[in-house]
């Protein structure tokens, strides 16, 4: 961008339609209070399927993309980004897909040499009617975030997840179910510089009440974030490689969170998964840890907006 910052006209993209839309709105609020002041006008979308006409009608000089989940997260939206040809936040198209399908992005990741969870995809109404793996195991939609339609089977469970068969179920035919890995739960915000991906640290998660669900990541209290984790520093430092790993293998831009199973047992690290778009709430990661590297929440958002480009 060739423009002043301050005399920048940002759109941030909010809401949307996917089963994160209230998350959503609550990280395009805060990144929309940050640049507030910052930048010569600020306007505020709630994204819809009209997005193309009323960013052709903004005639915004950015877009920071705050949206979360299916159509925001997953490469279309960022489609209709690259076909307006406006500078835009986060991962360009391919990554954004490749990362929101959890079995393609597996397979991408255990190439670059990264441990990943075992399991695979099934039939939803199989899942529903037979222990598909032996328990404790996890079961989750194939390309949702946010820890929406996630269950654990634990150990001992005489029946599976009926829920995923039922009429209702609004995530797909099929399923990913993994072995439940015992242990901590970390996560690692990496940020896509000029010098190449820069791990910022690493956060143990422990939901307040039974796993880490939707309510642990984002209800007030829901968990107790430590950072930087308390964990041997061959794992910390291996969690920082291979964030960085995951994310140029993936093919990210700006910011992304990649989230960990440590079985501290065994001493074994999991990758679970890629964040491209990861939350902005007051309640998320990614800002907790950037405060932790001495980089506060507005700074973190005049970041991304300086990082934004077109094509990504």
């Amino acid at each position: 961008m060739t423009r002043p910052f301050a005399d920048l006209h940002v759109a941030v993209l909010m809401g949307g339609l996917s089963a994160e839309r209230e998350v959503s709105l609550s990280s395009g609020k805060g990144c929309a209070d940050a640049l507030e002041g910052q930048v010569a006008k600020v306007s505020r979308v709630d994204a819809g399927r009209d997005l193309a006409e009323v960013l052709t009608a903004l005639k915004p000089d950015v877009v920071l993309n705050a949206l979360h989940g299916a159509w925001g997260e997953d490469g279309c939206v960022q489609g209709v980004l690259e076909t307006l040809a406006i500078p835009y936040t986060h991962s360009g198209v391919l990554a954004s897909a490749l990362a929101m399908d959890k079995h393609k992005s597996k397979a991408v990741l255990k190439a670059a040499g990264i441990m990943v969870p075992g399991g695979g995809l099934f039939d939803r109404h199989e899942v529903a009617s037979r222990h598909v793996l032996e328990p404790p195991y996890v079961v989750k939609p194939n390309a949702e975030g946010s820890s929406v339609g996630v269950y654990l089977v634990r150990e001992g469970a005489n029946w599976p997840v009926a829920e995923v068969g039922e009429p209702g179920w609004a995530y797909g035919e099929q399923v990913m179910v993994e072995p439940f890995i015992a242990g901590k739960e970390l996560c690692v915000a990496v940020m896509g510089e000029a010098s190449g991906p820069r791990a910022l640290t690493v956060t143990d998660i422990t939901p307040v009440k039974g796993f880490y669900d939707y309510e642990a990541k984002y209800a007030p209290g829901g968990s107790i974030h430590q950072l930087p984790a308390d964990i041997p520093p061959h794992v910390f430092e291996t969690a920082l490689r291979q964030s960085e790993l995951a994310h140029a293998a993936m093919g990210c831009r700006g910011v992304s969170r990649t989230d960990f199973r440590y079985d501290d047992l065994n001493d074994v690290l999991v990758l679970l998964e890629v964040n491209t778009q990861p939350g902005m709430t007051p309640t998320s990661l990614v800002p907790e840890q950037a405060a932790h590297a001495g980089m506060g929440y507005k700074d973190l958002v005049r970041w991304m907006v300086e990082d934004a480009s077109c094509p990504r």
